[in-house]
């Protein structure tokens, strides 16, 4: 669960150590870069915004994945985080909401948040959002590498 990202004491050296992304994200994430895609990337963390900051781009770069983001943020941890994030990205890059779609792993923060602001959103499913899913029917994929073959269609 991602909340167990921040159970870990920050001040270890190796507090990244237990991250590892799934077999074909890193993969499916350079081939959406060479397609053209903007990619960006929103994390909703609790800490303080410059904490916060300092956080994600490390978690990125020990991934080794934050040279394939164009922009890379955090959010505030409340429900319309992302969304205000998001309307904020777009303003910048002068596109339209029609033009975007976040891909996320929570209901609250990721898929309602962009839904309330007018984006189109795709939730991944995971055991900790199973509720949602089953009650509220979001459109979801089961893994990142799913959204290559939704982008083609």
């Amino acid at each position: 669960s991602p909340h167990w990202i921040y159970v870990e004491n920050k001040l270890e050296k190796d507090y990244l150590k237990h991250l590892t992304l799934t077999s074909t994200a890193a993969q499916t994430l350079k081939k959406l870069k060479q397609q053209g895609y903007i990619l960006v990337a929103i994390s909703t963390h609790p800490h303080k915004s410059r904490e916060a900051n300092l956080l994600m781009r490390n978690k990125m770069a020990h991934l080794k994945i934050d040279s394939l983001f164009d922009y890379i943020y955090t959010s505030r941890p409340i429900a319309s985080g992302k969304g205000e994030v998001i309307v904020r990205i777009l303003k910048k890059l002068k596109l339209p909401k029609s033009q975007a779609l976040i891909i996320g792993d929570s209901y609250k923060f990721d898929y309602m948040s962009a839904r309330h602001v007018g984006v189109d959103a795709l939730l991944i499913e995971a055991v900790y959002n199973k509720d949602y899913r089953l009650r509220y029917k979001p459109p979801t994929i089961k893994n990142l590498k799913d959204l290559l073959d939704l982008l083609k269609a």
